[in-house]
């Protein structure tokens, strides 16, 4: 590297070197960092009247940097979770230009003295029984794609899974059982940071998904588009969203919420917990690495709070007898 101040080369490596190579980080962790920098770069271009091939390591202090976290919150209005996201690939960035030019840990030390702001955790949103119920309900039983949508949201109701790992599942990962020799059916899922976890399948959604894979290659993708092309995220997240507003009018409750497929995956958790299971066996179903995060929905779910209140509640005192009421004591006494 011929100018060790030039930023651009240390971004290159950055995302190409040590965000892929030594941290293999999730392919959209890798997204969200390099759109954090990228937004860092055009902001820090516009400040310094410099082409963006042209910025220098010193062009970022901690002044420019606690700008930029207040542009990206006022003008282009993200929530005080996505400025912290943005902080943080940016602390990131300065620590492993640090790492390896050690005149820069001072600067880097600038930067890492900007704080992440305080936030307001958002209230789980999940469904209740009659909801999901609803959802389920509202694809067509009677076309192809009303079958597989149905199919999809059974899966995703049944094991918690996240769009994208919906998106990326194979035929292959399935292990379909008809269960008269009580084998349980189960599907291997393959979660962020390469992590695979195994969640069992109900009887129905066995079912379901053999109708939907009959007669394909085990290579293919489960779920596919009307061109037998695999469905991604953002088609699964449309799915959802159409039959939710479909049973919207079934259950007007639902308009107050905000349903997509994490939804879903909020109430596998949820209805998990209400069923009396483990707290760690369910961060195991949803593939949580800390067990804090699963401990959010036995925090908003109101129906075990109540279950928990009603247990402890005082019971009403009965008025004390005096024992000169009791007429059969008095009569004992009075033949003594």
């Amino acid at each position: 590297m011929n100018n060790r101040s030039a930023l651009a080369p240390w971004i290159r490596r950055f995302l190409m070197e040590y965000l892929i190579g030594e941290r293999n980080l999730a392919r959209n962790t890798q997204r969200s960092y390099r759109d954090a920098v990228r937004l860092l770069v055009v902001f820090t271009a516009a400040r310094t009247h410099r082409k963006v091939d042209e910025l220098l390591i010193p062009d970022i202090d901690a002044d420019l940097l606690r700008a930029f976290l207040q542009h990206i919150e006022e003008k282009r209005k993200c929530s005080v979770s996505s400025r912290n996201q943005r902080l943080a690939a940016i602390h990131a960035l300065a620590g492993f230009i640090a790492e390896r030019c050690p005149e820069y840990l001072d600067w880097c030390a600038q930067l890492r003295a900007v704080r992440s702001k305080r936030s307001v955790p958002t209230p789980v949103c999940y469904l209740e029984k009659p909801e999901i119920d609803a959802l389920l309900d509202a694809p067509s039983p009677v076309t192809k794609l009303g079958c597989r949508d149905r199919a999809l949201l059974l899966f995703l109701y049944n094991s918690g899974a996240r769009a994208d790992e919906a998106a990326k599942l194979c035929i292959e990962d399935l292990s379909l059982h008809s269960g008269a020799d009580g084998t349980l059916s189960s599907v291997c899922l393959h979660g962020k940071g390469g992590k695979v976890r195994i969640c069992p399948l109900w009887a129905s959604t066995t079912i379901t998904l053999r109708n939907l894979v009959a007669g394909r290659n085990i290579k293919e993708r489960v779920f596919l588009n009307r061109r037998s092309e695999p469905l991604t995220r953002f088609g699964i997240h449309e799915i959802v969203t159409r039959y939710a507003r479909a049973a919207m009018g079934r259950v007007p409750e639902m308009r107050k919420k905000r349903i997509g497929p994490h939804t879903i995956r909020h109430t596998t958790a949820t209805h998990l917990l209400r069923a009396g299971v483990d707290i760690n066996t369910i961060r195991a179903w949803l593939g949580h690495v800390s067990i804090n995060t699963t401990n959010i929905y036995a925090e908003t779910d109101l129906e075990m709070k109540a279950k928990a209140l009603g247990l402890c509640a005082v019971k009403s005192k009965r008025s004390a007898k005096h024992w000169r009421d009791n007429h059969d004591l008095m009569a004992f006494l009075g033949q003594l």
